[in-house]
């Protein structure tokens, strides 16, 4: 399935929704008339656990294509936000996580040149996420080097507290696509949050697709274009430390929740490792997609 977050209107409530061909539907009210109850909000939902993803799936079957009134709209008639809109708490990040991108960025930002023996682990804040389409503001008094990265998105659906590797994916409610932009000049002492959590710098989206429609998270293109130009290319096959690993790693100290992001990382491609380096400013045009997922699309303004 695919899982979004919509509005009906700039002024309407925030709603979950299950992408149908072009349609939206609305999965509360296809649950009211069922008489089975399914929650209006994303997270509500994932923290339903599996049974809510099964009970969507059979009232979807059941319907066959006849819809509740006014609970089906077109998708090109609604506004998308963020499939988490808000996130509980801070997106975990992955940095360095694959080889040639480990080897632009010792080349490029003074990190180190050795292959990392463990995860890299940074956060960017829930005020840093925005919609599909949103801009990702350009802050010329803070920074000159603003910079791209396509990332795949983990969200956690059960609880994972240090759990082994063998079974972490059985907690991943889905996967969608993330931007991790980065002003390259704001890392304060090896730190990164400042340059990476700053606001509209998530760019997330379109929607969640669950995890039974991508039993292996290892398969998937990736890829980003500036201005049409492409500028990263890769497979997420190449991850130095693959989903399931990621997940094993971070639980063991920290206990993942239902609707915990952790965007797995960026292949090489970024802007501080071009020779010469290249940036982002206002007017550009960021895409940003993964195999079977969606595109993200978003313009970078001045603020």
């Amino acid at each position: 399935m695919r899982l979004v977050t919509y509005r009906r209107s700039i002024e309407a409530e925030a709603r979950l929704g299950v992408l149908v061909d072009d349609l939206v539907i609305d999965v509360a009210t296809l649950g009211e008339r069922a008489g089975s109850p399914l929650p209006s909000r994303m997270l509500d939902f994932i923290k339903l656990g599996p049974v809510a993803v099964s009970e969507l799936g059979f009232l979807l079957k059941e319907a066959g294509g006849r819809w509740p009134v006014n609970g089906a709209l077109p998708l090109a008639g609604v506004i998308l936000l963020a499939p988490i809109p808000r996130p509980d708490k801070n997106v975990f990040g992955i940095g360095l996580n694959y080889i040639d991108h480990v080897a632009e960025s010792a080349a490029a930002l003074d990190t180190a040149p050795d292959l990392p023996k463990q995860p890299v682990i940074f956060s960017k804040p829930p005020t840093s996420v925005i919609a599909p389409g949103e801009p990702i503001v350009h802050r010329a008094d803070i920074t000159q080097q603003l910079d791209w990265e396509v990332e795949l998105a983990a969200i956690i659906g059960t609880t994972a507290q240090r759990v082994t590797r063998e079974n972490a994916l059985s907690h991943v409610f889905g996967y969608t696509v993330l931007i991790d932009m980065s002003a390259r000049d704001c890392r304060r002492a090896g730190q990164w949050i400042y340059s990476k959590g700053q606001d509209s710098y998530c760019p997330m989206g379109p929607c969640i697709v669950t995890a039974d429609e991508i039993p292996d998270p290892q398969t998937l293109d990736l890829w980003l274009t500036v201005n049409g130009v492409e500028k990263q290319r890769n497979n997420t096959s190449h991850m130095l430390f693959k989903v399931d690993e990621l997940i094993a790693d971070i639980s063991q100290g920290i206990t993942l929740e239902p609707g915990d992001i952790i965007a797995t990382g960026t292949p090489e491609g970024v802007g501080a490792g071009r020779n010469p380096q290249e940036w982002v400013w206002p007017g550009d045009v960021i895409e940003a997609e993964a195999t079977g997922i969606g595109k993200l699309r978003h313009p970078v303004v001045a603020g």
